[in-house]
């Protein structure tokens, strides 16, 4: 028979289940990962950092899902504040939670699969420079 789960144990799956539906989707980790780049306080352009350069995409399309999908969810979970028009992203209060997952996950991309890092821009980014850093101390 299992244990009671704890109130502050249940907050805790919880939160981690919110994150990773915000990092289920591309479109999101794209404007996770752009606003780990600006500056604090700085703002994306949209929807141009939410696509994926390796993908031909309907930038109009883009927009739309941004609008009335991508970003109330984000926004909902306050990692990102937005603007209409223009249309742009900035960091929101709980912005360290998405940020802080993608961060751990390029700083071990040398570990993952290529079926998982190839065609992810940052992942192969850190790669090679974590490949560089190998060959400095090799």
């Amino acid at each position: 028979m299992s244990e009671p789960v704890s109130g502050e144990a249940a907050d805790a799956v919880d939160r981690w289940d919110r994150i990773f539906e915000i990092l289920a989707a591309e479109p999101r980790r794209q404007i996770v990962d752009a606003l780990l780049d600006a500056p604090a306080g700085e703002s994306v352009p949209l929807p141009e950092v939410a696509t994926n350069p390796s993908i031909d995409t309907d930038l109009e399309r883009v927009r739309l899902r941004l609008r009335h999908h991508h970003l109330p969810l984000l926004e909902r979970e306050r990692i990102v504040e937005w603007e209409r028009e223009p249309l742009r992203a900035y960091r929101g209060c709980n912005f360290e939670d998405a940020g802080l997952v993608l961060q751990s996950l390029y700083a071990n991309a040398g570990a993952l699969p290529d079926r998982l890092a190839l065609g992810c821009r940052t992942l192969e980014r850190e790669r090679r420079s974590g490949d560089r850093g190998s060959e400095l101390s090799g």
